[in-house]
C-alpha cells in the first residue's frame, strides 16, 4: 500500500512560497496547509503578508486566520490540529502541500514535540505585560540566568520562543532545556521538504518592496486598529512592533519602514540558518524548479 505524502515548502519570507504551493497543489489536485504562525491570526492581515483570495487561485487553504491574537496557540496545538486535518485529507488525497516559514511548527508536525508542563494563565499574562512594558532585553537576560543551555541555542530576538521558555521555567522552577528530549515520533505518512533559496540580493529587494507595498495597502491603519491588543505576543513581532514608538510620536514613518525592512531581512537570514541546521531540505532556486522537481516539466497543469 502506498503511503500518503506531505510536500513541505519552506524558505525565508518573500521567497515565493505561496505561489509555489498553489501551483503544486493545483498540479496534484490537492489542498494546502499553512505553517506560517503569524498568518494563523484572524486580526493580522497586511503585516503578515496573508495571501489574498486571488493569490490562492481557488486552492483550499487551511489555518489562515483560524485563531485570535488573544488565543494561546503554540507548536503543540498546531501539531494536534494539523495531524487531525491530514488524517481527514488523506482519506481522499494521496498528497497534501504544507507551506510556511515557521520552522518550529513544521518540525513539530513532522517529528513531534516534547511533552511540556502546563503553564498557569497568570504566569503567561505576567510575561506578556513585562514584554509590553519593558521590551525583550530583560527577559532575555532572565533566560540566560535560568537556562544557560537553551540561552545558547535560542533565537534571542524571537519573543515567542523566549517567553515560552520562561513560562515553563517560572512555572516549574526548572530550566526549559530539561524538558527537551528530542525524540522523534513516527508518522503514518511520508514527506519531502523542499526549500526556495533565492540569491540574497534578490530576496532582500523583494523584502524591501513587499514592506513598501504593505504600507501602501494600509499597514499603519491596521496597526492602529490593533493598538489596544499590543500586549499580545503576536503584536510584538516584525511589522507591528516597529510602529508602537511611531504612534507615540517618538519616531518617523520613514524610520518605521526602514526598521521593518531591516528587521525582516535579518529574520530571513535567521530562517535560512534554522532550516539548514534543523531540517533535511532539498533546495531549489525558484518556484518553477520546485514544481519541476516534484512532477516534472511536462506534467504541469496549465
Amino acid at each position: 500500500m502506498i503511503r500518503p505524502h506531505l510536500y513541505c515548502i519552506v524558505g525565508p519570507t518573500a521567497s515565493g512560497k505561496t505561489s509555489a504551493a498553489v501551483a503544486l497543489a493545483k498540479a496534484l489536485e490537492t489542498e494546502v496547509i499553512s505553517a506560517d504562525a503569524r498568518q494563523f491570526y484572524a486580526e493580522m492581515h497586511i503585516g503578515t503578508a496573508k495571501p489574498m483570495v486571488a493569490e490562492l487561485d481557488g486552492v483550499p487553504h487551511h489555518f489562515l486566520g483560524h485563531i485570535s491574537v488573544q488565543d494561546h496557540y503554540n507548536a503543540g496545538d498546531f501539531e494536534r490540529d494539523a495531524i487531525a486535518l491530514l488524517q481527514k485529507l488523506f482519506r481522499s488525497k494521496q498528497s497534501v502541500v504544507l507551506v510556511g516559514g515557521s520552522g518550529l511548527y513544521i518540525k513539530t508536525l513532522l517529528y513531534g514535540i516534547d511533552a511540556l508542563p502546563e503553564v498557569e494563565d497568570v504566569v503567561r499574562q505576567t510575561l506578556k505585560e513585562e514584554l509590553a512594558l519593558h521590551g525583550l532585553s530583560p527577559l532575555v537576560e532572565e533566560l540566560g540566568r535560568r537556562d544557560p543551555v537553551y540561552f545558547e541555542e535560542v533565537d534571542r530576538t524571537n519573543s515567542a520562543r523566549v517567553l515560552r521558555a520562561l513560562e515553563v521555567s517560572r512555572q516549574t522552577g526548572q530550566p526549559y532545556s530539561q524538558f527537551l528530549t528530542g525524540q522523534r515520533v513516527e508518522r503514518d505518512f511520508d514527506f519531502t521538504i523542499l526549500g526556495i533559496d533565492l540569491p540574497r540580493h534578490v530576496l532582500y529587494e523583494r523584502i524591501d518592496r513587499r514592506v513598501e507595498l504593505m504600507v501602501e495597502a494600509g499597514l499603519e491603519q491596521e496597526v492602529q486598529s490593533l493598538a489596544h491588543l499590543r500586549v499580545e505576543k503576536a503584536l510584538q513581532t516584525i511589522g507591528y512592533r516597529e510602529w508602537w514608538p511611531y504612534l507615540e510620536g517618538e519616531t518617523t514613518k520613514a524610520e518605521v519602514i526602514e526598521s521593518i525592512q531591516q528587521n525582516t531581512r535579518r529574520y530571513a537570514k535567521r530562517q535560512m540558518t534554522w532550516f539548514r541546521n534543523q531540517l533535511e531540505v532539498k533546495w531549489v532556486s525558484s518556484g518553477e524548479d520546485l514544481l519541476n522537481s516534484v512532477i516534472g516539466p511536462h506534467d504541469q497543469v496549465s
